[in-house]
């Protein structure tokens, strides 16, 4: 039974109505020695207890798509087929344009919301060269099929969740599909192709998007392999002035990283509640020995650049989780680089789904400006390269040294949504 299939959700809510009603009816009922009738209330109880605790993590796990399926959840869960030592640039070696093309299948996705709005597709790719074999879901934009677009190359989003959480997050959880469009029937919006990799390729601990011999090598995964899958099977504009990466949490400190390590492959990123030093996510892989912690944190490599990267920055947050984070990027951004950061309010919500949905329709706003697809100004009133930092920004009390290092959000960003 899926782990977040209806049937599943059903037959928890099922079990804890009879797990309420059985005390109800058998509470006084129960005959036999004392010892044994104590034993066996304490049973009924305990059943009830354990079957409201998984119903409400079920429906909790519904809501924020945490755990695709049960290998997820009880941690046996691997996507790792090999992870060779691919070098500073991720490729081995190898000559990725030279690549036989990949030749994907592609199903209707299942899942809540997976159906809305043309329907998500999916497809099972294994990476040729990180050596990961996981799903990765594709959303094609309403003009995808207009025969009037026929011979048109479309613009791509990478979109990455938190940790732990699932591909499919961005189209249940956030309804990013659904919101964008009539965003792009309209025009407001570019026309976005919108892919969602898998990023829980290990059990039990957080990639940090890194490339770790003998491990994995999740940034090859999300910067090669998967855009190469898309560009052999769509429309897709090529790399890097059609590419973007979004993500929100832990999915936002792999986008700017992504970014910023390969700005020959994207042209901009978002993060949403994100952080810049990997020891943020306590289960990260990147943050095992300071010289990983050092290779995957934004901060550090923009700073250390000997040509600042052309990439656009897009990073909200609430003061100690996330903004400082921007902060700290906007202060040492030279051009061409643009770090645009916008302050949340604590009224606006926690760190949850509920404070990154709304955000959708600004951040694809700013991406279409960004990346060259409209010159509109959008509803927020952003334009390229204005800020959005208050006069008297919040440093929730942070220190000069974690406002500095970009730290400064670590306890915010460790909590999960």
């Amino acid at each position: 039974m899926s782990l977040t299939g209806t049937p599943f959700l059903y037959t928890t809510i099922v079990l804890s109505v009879v797990a309420l009603i059985l005390p109800l009816v058998l509470w006084s009922r129960m005959r036999g020695p004392r010892v044994l009738r104590a034993a066996a209330r304490v049973l009924m109880l305990l059943f009830a207890q354990g079957t409201a605790v998984t119903l409400v993590f079920v429906l909790v796990n519904n809501q924020n798509n945490l755990y695709d399926n049960w290998a997820d959840l009880l941690g046996t869960g691997d996507h790792v087929e090999q992870a060779a030592d691919l070098g500073r640039d991720g490729t081995g070696g190898i000559a990725v344009t030279r690549l036989p093309k990949v030749e994907q299948s592609f199903r209707t996705a299942a899942g809540a919301g997976m159906r809305a709005a043309g329907g998500v597709r999916v497809t099972q790719l294994k990476g040729r060269v990180s050596g990961v074999n996981a799903e990765v879901y594709v959303w094609l934009p309403p003009q995808y099929d207009d025969p009037a677009y026929r011979h048109k190359k479309f613009p791509v989003v990478e979109l990455l969740p938190g940790y732990p959480g699932s591909a499919k997050a961005w189209f249940g959880s956030l309804d990013a599909h659904r919101q964008l469009l009539p965003l792009m029937r309209s025009g407001q919006v570019a026309p976005f192709i919108l892919v969602a990799p898998r990023t829980n390729l290990l059990a039990g601990v957080d990639t940090g998007c890194a490339n770790i011999p003998g491990q994995v090598n999740a940034d090859t995964w999300l910067s090669i392999d998967v855009p190469k899958m898309v560009t052999d099977n769509f429309r897709a504009q090529p790399a890097p002035q059609g590419w973007a990466v979004a993500g929100y949490s832990a999915g936002g400190h792999c986008a700017v990283k992504l970014a910023v390590a390969h700005p020959d492959r994207y042209r901009a990123a978002v993060s949403m509640s994100g952080y810049n030093d990997p020891i943020a996510e306590r289960n990260s892989l990147a943050a095992q020995t300071p010289a990983l912690r050092a290779a995957n944190n934004p901060y550090l490599l923009l700073r250390k650049a000997a040509v600042p990267p052309r990439v656009a920055l897009y990073l909200s947050g609430q003061p100690g989780d996330g903004y400082q984070a921007g902060l700290a990027l906007q202060s040492i951004a030279k051009a061409p680089t643009t770090v645009r950061v916008v302050f949340l309010p604590r009224s606006a919500g926690g760190h949850t789904m509920a404070l990154w949905r709304p955000q959708v329709d600004p951040v694809f706003r700013w991406l279409t400006l960004q990346m060259g697809q409209s010159r509109a100004e959008g509803r927020d009133g952003s334009v390229a390269g204005r800020d959005a930092t208050p006069r008297s920004p919040s440093t929730g009390g942070s220190t000069h040294e974690a406002l500095a290092s970009g730290t400064a959000s670590r306890a915010g960003a460790a909590r999960r949504p």
